[in-house]
């Protein structure tokens, strides 16, 4: 309780003072300096200001041409998955295991987790119908980006889903409908009917300006969030040619960065290559992947797009491949968005996703181990030449007795030795790259281990 109350106590205290410095010169800032330094030996006259400690500065992660930058060196990500953290944090007596999961990323040396900041409709919804939230499951992200904090995790954090699960953009067309304003009952209208497209702007202008009720931070003015991402996996199959999807992603992107100028931003694309695109043929998985209205290249090149997103899930795209046959072809996906990032868009890629199903019928628990170094040694190639490949997110990790969250790519990390291991030594050779093992004692002793 005492570091919760000094903790806020200090808070309170620069916040009144920088008010004060902002916009009434030298003489201000003096008498304010001296009138909370009053208000603090008045109000806790037993509490010595020395015994206030200092929070660690949290810089935002900023982005530079190919690279991400945070406190002015190079950022190379490896993280991972947990979409559940919100959902699993409104009942207070399941929220041990999500202060677990994000205290066991940061174990591994974990520095990015990516989760859902929406639940639209439904059980437990965040958004209830359009511009109506439950406060207490609002309470349940404030704790999952406090908790985040404490654990020196950062959140990539998902505003939509273009899937059905936890509502998505099906039930924004539902809620469209319901109401009589809605020009379309497709899901695609989404995209382009006016009112829905209102909807999801009050939605984001809601959550980007949430204070904090933990923190006190309002979520666009906390670094704790490494970046946004507008819709998870994004497809409009009702226009192939793109330009729907285009035209929403340009508007929604610009929308964003005028609320929130401090976060990066990125789409959340799967990677496919549209129909104008030359890769198509050479390396979409197969022709449906040309027509689902994204288009790789020209979504990610829009201005107020800050970094791209790619998902690696062969045995979802392929159904008559074999392992290898799947692992090679893997190589020249992630290869070849980062030649796109590298040489055309200039800016970072990130592979939010991948994964390896437990369902395939030639599955070997050690296939797991084999797919994912494929994936993270292309990464830790490209970030030792101070190239675009900035990082990678397996889907998906979960702590003991969460069956219900899991699926046929989910694991508990520390029951699987052989990716235990593997996801520690990516930690450690990210970390070297980036010049970390001096400065952070976790790492330092994490990789020592290892040497």
């Amino acid at each position: 309780m005492k570091r919760d109350l000094r903790s806020h106590l200090s808070s309170r205290f620069l916040t009144i003072y920088r008010k004060m410095v902002a916009g009434n010169g030298l003489l201000y800032p003096i008498l304010g300096f001296a009138s909370c330094v009053a208000f603090i030996y008045m109000s806790f006259g037993g509490l010595k200001l020395s015994s206030v400690p200092k929070e660690p500065k949290l810089c935002f992660v900023e982005r530079n041409g190919t690279q991400f930058f945070l406190d002015g060196k190079s950022l190379y990500v490896n993280g991972w998955n947990s979409y559940w953290l919100m959902a699993h944090s409104v009942d207070e007596n399941s929220r041990p295991k999500v202060s677990a999961m994000l205290q066991a990323g940061a174990k591994i040396g974990l520095t990015v987790c990516r989760t859902w900041a929406f639940n639209d409709g439904g059980y437990d919804a965040l958004q209830i119908s359009p511009g109506q939230f439950d406060e207490r499951v609002f309470k349940a992200l404030d704790y999952v980006i406090a908790e985040a904090r404490q654990h020196g995790i950062r959140l990539l954090l998902s505003l939509v889903n273009n899937l059905q699960a936890y509502g998505g953009k099906t039930q924004y067309v539902k809620w469209a409908w319901q109401e009589g304003v809605g020009l379309s009952s497709s899901n695609d209208s989404f995209f382009f009917d006016p009112s829905i497209r209102k909807y999801f702007k009050n939605y984001v202008l809601t959550v980007l300006t949430r204070k904090n009720t933990i923190t006190g931070i309002e979520y666009r003015n906390d670094p704790t969030i490494f970046a946004w991402e507008l819709i998870n996996e994004p497809r409009c199959m009702s226009d192939p040619s793109g330009d729907t999807l285009q035209d929403w992603l340009e508007e929604m992107t610009t929308f964003i960065k005028s609320i929130d100028k401090n976060h990066l931003l990125t789409v959340g694309l799967e990677g496919f290559y549209g129909p104008k695109s030359p890769k198509k043929s050479t390396v979409n998985p197969e022709e449906w992947a040309s027509t689902l209205g994204s288009d790789f290249v020209r979504n990610s090149n829009i201005t107020n797009v800050d970094f791209t997103s790619v998902h690696i899930y062969p045995d979802h795209w392929f159904h008559v491949l074999g392992f290898e046959q799947k692992r090679n072809y893997v190589v020249k996906w992630v290869r070849s968005h980062i030649e796109d990032c590298d040489k055309e868009l200039k800016k970072p890629v990130m592979f939010t996703e991948y994964g390896l199903s437990n369902q395939n019928k030639d599955f070997q628990p050690s296939q797991r181990e084999q797919f994912y170094r494929t994936i993270l040694d292309i990464v830790y190639k490209s970030a030792k030449k101070k190239g675009s490949g900035a990082g990678a997110l397996v889907w998906q990790f979960f702590v003991e007795g969460m069956e219900e969250y899991n699926d046929d790519f989910g694991l508990v990390p520390w029951e699987s030795p052989s990716i235990y291991k593997l996801t520690i030594e990516q930690s450690c050779r990210l970390a070297r790259i980036q010049g970390l093992l001096q400065e952070k004692e976790n790492l330092k002793e994490l990789c020592s281990r290892r040497e």
